[in-house]
């Protein structure tokens, strides 16, 4: 490339000294224009190539130039008014702007997952409609306003519903597995005749950095794909790394991303010089048609730049010489960009400048505007759309049981219905009520590590491969990171996914696609894009002869702070098929992410008090009964010497220590079962709380950070803080193998050694 700049470079070097980058970026591009007196080529017809060989057209150049333009003064704006507070987000997208022959080549109802640097292809892509305005939109989003279509002013995000660009927030590669999961069930729906929201031969694009290229979630997404490409399954995925060579402040080594990327047989490898909008368009062309055309995975390098930092608050001159720096502001795209408009013969020096200054005073303008526009104020509105919830339409979903002549089929006939056999454990249960949400649901999906022909590691997913095929049950590779980002590409294309982590403990490796990324999307876009999913996680302890920590997790903190997340933890089997009921009903009628936490120890168990007693098998019940959110269940209404609140293990080893409470002492004692963790119902915990003269609180989680911290607290805040109570927990360690788990985790003794401590009332 050929630029003033480079010529000069001594002299900006000195004059240019100790000034900020953005008015440096600024002034280079208009002294650039104005001295540039390169020979002029006659003006191409508009489907001609802008310059010979070209495949960008004369009318391809002069709208991908604009949107340059105008990513390029959103950037210059945020810098200015940061300053100000008027804009609150300064991370831009100055030497990115070749992504806006990405937009152009792809269709708005391409699902798109953009990294922050995508102001250029937001700016075409907002070409696709009409009566739709790139700069305001934009605006609004950078001054956090509330019309900010978007977000709703609850973050700077590249976002729009009528465009299918899902919002992303500050994505470091976390976006990868999701979007691959987009692609795939684009594919899958076919499979399964479930009409998509989007085109049947859409592709999924997904933008990210260098530097991100080498996260652990990048890699895993990267891994999955060739993974189903190498078994010939379709994954029309279109992977787009722009490559700038820099991560904040630290260098990508020279050839890595080609040396990384290019040699991998199942990820096809394109390269395209993102600097230079006539030479790269053809290749950025050849790398989507690619993607829609084979329905493979395909990796597009980018070749790009980055002008003016990292943020606002990033110095550059700080840590990198004024040489380095003038080099790097001689290669701006938009330099280049200028050049083929003059060289071209489309535009001359001052028609250059002239649009350069009406899409500043357009962006300047915009501002103004959002300025005076509404912001975010108090905390209802705010988290509006965290977590929806309608519980009449709620209720009316999860006990809609109009799918009776499907159910005769895959049960065998009436006598065969779970209803009408004899009361059964948890394991059986939980099976019976996926069988009833596949018949209910056609659109469910049922995924995760071992759950097809195998039936899962405790066969609770035993006979659902058989019954509903390959198609809507099936195994996946050994990564819970993509199996949660395949759950949200699911749910993206309307399907309903219920993914299985085999074990709590497995869950901590990819805790991020559901605390970053799923339970965060109707957040950040203003509940205009859902993942609904149902999210099943066989944990806790008392497993015997079996497994140590990773499979006697009885961790749940990492659960219990995710804002918007529903968790619920049956303790039996009745308990079970109602609650999954319910969270299949949120997920369809309000789009929430939720977590069925399955007690292993509890799957098989039968008897409550002694061998043989089978008072822990219960009746399956009706398709038309569903569990209300938030309501538990209670054993021994009436008692009031002592309650205990308790969930999963804690329930039956309650009731056990209950009946010897009474013997001893001659209390009635009443045993709450939560089942709803996550968000705890603090209203209902009060009012079982106000008729106690004595509180156990039975945790089977650690010390620190458990629910028993929530169910305390909530009694307290309630008033009822005077009430004797005492909490029997487990400790603050991993879970050892064999016997010596039982020594950190609560027992029945430790229950009833509690209660014998409790003051008497007064």
């Amino acid at each position: 490339m050929s630029v003033a700049a480079s010529a000069k470079t001594p002299v900006i070097a000195a004059r240019h000294r100790g000034l900020n980058r953005a008015d440096i970026c600024d002034q280079n591009f208009i002294e650039y224009v104005r001295d540039w007196d390169g020979p002029v080529r006659p003006a191409p017809a508009p489907d001609q190539a802008v310059l010979p060989g070209s495949a960008c057209t004369a009318a391809d150049f002069l709208e991908l130039f604009e949107s340059q333009l105008v990513s390029r003064h959103l950037d210059l704006m945020a810098r200015v008014l940061r300053v100000r507070n008027r804009v609150f987000y300064t991370i831009g997208s100055s030497g990115h702007e070749g992504n806006a022959m990405v937009a152009r080549l792809t269709r708005h109802t391409d699902p798109a997952f953009l990294h922050y640097r995508s102001g250029a292809f937001m700016a075409e892509r907002f070409r696709k409609l009409p009566g739709m305005d790139p700069i305001m939109d934009s605006a609004l989003s950078f001054a956090a306003s509330k019309d900010d279509p978007a977000s709703g002013g609850r973050h700077k995000v590249w976002g729009s519903k009528p465009l299918w660009v899902l919002p992303q927030t500050s994505t470091i590669a976390s976006h990868l597995p999701k979007a691959l999961g987009t692609a795939l069930a684009i594919e899958q729906s076919r499979r399964i005749g479930h009409a998509l929201p989007v085109p049947e031969d859409s592709i999924a694009i997904c933008s990210f950095g260098d530097a991100s290229s080498n996260h652990a979630t990048a890699q895993t997404a990267f891994n999955a794909a060739g993974w189903t490409a190498y078994q010939k399954l379709p994954a029309p995925v279109l992977f787009v790394c722009e490559d700038n060579g820099i991560g904040i402040s630290v260098k990508t080594p020279g050839g890595w991303i080609e040396r990384n990327f290019s040699e991998r047989r199942d990820l096809d490898y394109f390269y395209a010089d993102g600097l230079d909008l006539a030479g790269g368009y053809a290749d950025v062309e050849r790398a989507v048609a690619h993607c829609r055309r084979t329905r493979r995975p395909t990796f597009l390098h980018l070749r790009t730049t980055r002008i003016m930092g990292h943020a606002g608050t990033d110095f550059e001159i700080e840590w990198r010489s004024i040489e380095e720096l003038v080099k790097v502001e001689a290669g701006d795209p938009l330099l280049r960009s200028a050049a083929i408009a003059l060289e071209s013969g489309l535009l001359g020096k001052d028609e250059v400048l002239a649009r350069y200054e009406t899409i500043r005073a357009r962006c300047f303008a915009a501002a103004d505007e959002a300025d005076r526009r509404p912001k975010l104020t108090g905390l209802a509105e705010i988290v509006a759309p965290l977590a929806p919830y309608t519980p009449a339409a709620v209720k009316a979903e999860a006990e809609r049981s109009d799918y009776a002549e499907k159910r005769l089929d895959i049960f065998g006939g009436e006598s065969k219905l779970p209803e009408n056999l004899p009361p059964r454990h948890l394991a059986i249960q939980i099976n019976q009520a996926l069988h009833d949400l596949f018949c209910k649901y056609p659109q469910a999906l049922l995924f995760g590590e071992d759950v097809a022909q195998k039936g899962g590691v405790y066969t609770v997913t035993k006979g659902l491969h058989k019954a509903f095929r390959n198609a809507r049950v099936f195994n996946t590779l050994l990564d819970e990171t993509i199996i949660l980002g395949l759950a949200q590409g699911y749910a993206n294309m309307g399907l309903l996914p219920i993914p299985e982590i085999q074990y709590l403990a497995y869950f901590h490796n990819a805790c991020d696609q559901i605390r970053g990324e799923a339970a965060s999307l109707q957040f950040f876009s203003n509940d205009q894009y859902r993942n609904p999913m149902v999210v099943r996680i066989a944990g806790l302890g008392y497993q015997k002869g079996f497994g140590g920590h990773f499979h006697n997790d009885n961790s749940l903190t990492a659960l219990r702070d995710i804002p918007g997340l529903v968790v619920g933890c049956p303790s039996r089997g009745d308990d079970a098929a109602t609650m999954l009921r319910t969270l299949a009903a949120l997920a369809r009628v309000d789009g929430r992410v939720s977590v069925f936490l399955e007690p292993i120890a509890l799957y098989m168990t039968k008897d409550l008090h002694e061998a043989g007693d089978g008072q822990w098998l219960f009746p399956y019940p009706a398709p038309d009964q569903a569990m209300p959110l938030g309501e538990g269940r209670v054993y021994a209404p009436d008692a009031s010497d002592l309650v205990i609140f308790t969930y999963g293990n804690g329930v039956p080893m309650s009731l056990r220590a209950a009946r010897e409470i009474e013997s001893r002492r001659k209390w009635k004692v009443r045993v709450v079962d939560l089942r709803w963790l996550v968000p705890l119902n603090e209203a209902y915990i009060a009012e079982q709380a106000r008729s106690a003269r004595r509180i156990l609180v039975v945790d089977e989680g650690r010390h620190s950070a458990g629910v028993g911290e929530g169910v305390i607290t909530a009694i307290v805040e309630a008033g009822f803080g005077a009430t004797p109570l005492q909490r029997v927990v487990g400790a603050d360690t991993y879970t050892p193998l064999a016997g010596a788990a039982l020594a950190v985790l609560p027992a029945d003794s430790d229950i009833v050694a509690a209660a014998d401590i409790l003051e008497p009332p007064r």
